[in-house]
């Protein structure tokens, strides 16, 4: 999630709005919620092994969703339209976007860019994902535009914020291709010793490796370049990795003074250059166009980019891990 620092107020606001979760990791909700829910709300979903409570509120929702406070992944889903979210959030979302008029933008811009890499890896043969940062995958997320191409495509999302992964755990019963882990970025081997363990992902075969928005919330003293290295590492070839990324480069003045804001929260962004990003691609095949500014990496359309592609502040870009010669 491009901005995920926003989500929290600045220090005066109303004690109420305080978000619910550290937010570390990115999450990217976006519509309404999983056909699969509604029809099996009592099947098991992969990733109950995480110890996760399955006692259900009178309102249907798990007991672990507090309702009283405002949660990142679900104010995310309201600047993208969605429906997964409460008054609470949205009383909150406002008060950021009187903040930051630019961020729905920017979160829209960011979310389209991951569906484009799903549909390019999903071009490529790849059908099965680890999406790192994930949120709330509601409508759009990566289980739907993958399985809407390949009803076989398997996708195990990994989240930091305990409210994510209940509601990602809630709104994906029923869809036995999907798994749910709770971890940190900063882990990678407990991410694959999970995903492993889910039976889900096959690590043998291609891989799309996805962390759209949620490096950016890694601190240099936490060696991102290292813990990326680590994901590849663990990957076959022809497996890709998909990234998105802030950065200060052409940076609009509203998004420089949130990275400002964000330095007096636990959820601080490091802003980028672009060859810091293209670092962390190692030395895998970067796709055309390179590691640009989210809305350039392949549009749809020539409509689709306005005048100014750098206003969303965050460069993507999508790489593969080509069979090494000799």
């Amino acid at each position: 999630m491009i901005s995920g620092p926003l989500l929290r107020p600045p220090a005066q606001a109303d004690a109420r709005l305080q978000l619910s979760a550290s937010k570390r990791s990115a999450g990217r909700p976006v519509a309404s919620a999983c056909p699969h829910a509604s029809r099996h709300r009592s099947l098991p979903h992969r990733g109950e092994d995480l110890g996760y409570s399955t006692v259900q509120k009178q309102d249907g929702l798990p007991a672990e969703i507090d309702l009283s406070r405002p949660s990142a992944a679900r104010v995310y889903d309201y600047f993208l339209g969605g429906a997964h979210n409460f008054e609470i959030d949205r009383q909150l979302a406002e008060q950021i976007a009187s903040m930051t008029p630019n961020l729905a933008g920017t979160m829209r811009a960011g979310r389209e860019f991951l569906r484009r890499a799903v549909r390019v890896l999903l071009h490529d043969g790849i059908d099965q994902f680890l999406d790192i940062g994930s949120g709330i995958p509601t409508v759009g997320n990566v289980h739907e535009v993958a399985q809407s191409v390949n009803p076989n495509a398997r996708i195990v999302y990994v989240d930091i914020d305990p409210v994510a992964v209940a509601h990602s755990r809630d709104l994906l019963v029923g869809n036995d291709q999907t798994g749910v882990i709770h971890a940190d970025l900063r882990d990678p081997e407990h991410i694959l010793a999970r995903a492993r363990a889910l039976n889900l992902l096959d690590f043998d075969r291609p891989l799309g490796i996805l962390l759209a928005g949620v490096v950016h919330f890694i601190g240099d003293v936490d060696r991102p370049g290292d813990l990326l290295a680590t994901l590849r590492a663990a990957a076959a070839p022809g497996s890709c990795l998909v990234i998105s990324h802030s950065t200060f480069e052409d940076q609009p003045r509203e998004m420089l003074d949130a990275q400002r804001l964000s330095a007096r929260t636990d959820t601080e962004i490091t802003l980028r250059s672009r060859a810091e990003i293209t670092g962390f691609f190692g030395d895998w095949t970067l796709l055309e166009p390179g590691v640009v500014h989210m809305p350039l990496w392949r549009p749809d359309s020539a409509s689709d980019v306005d005048d100014n592609p750098a206003q969303f502040g965050a460069f993507g870009g999508v790489a593969r891990h080509d069979q090494s010669v000799g």
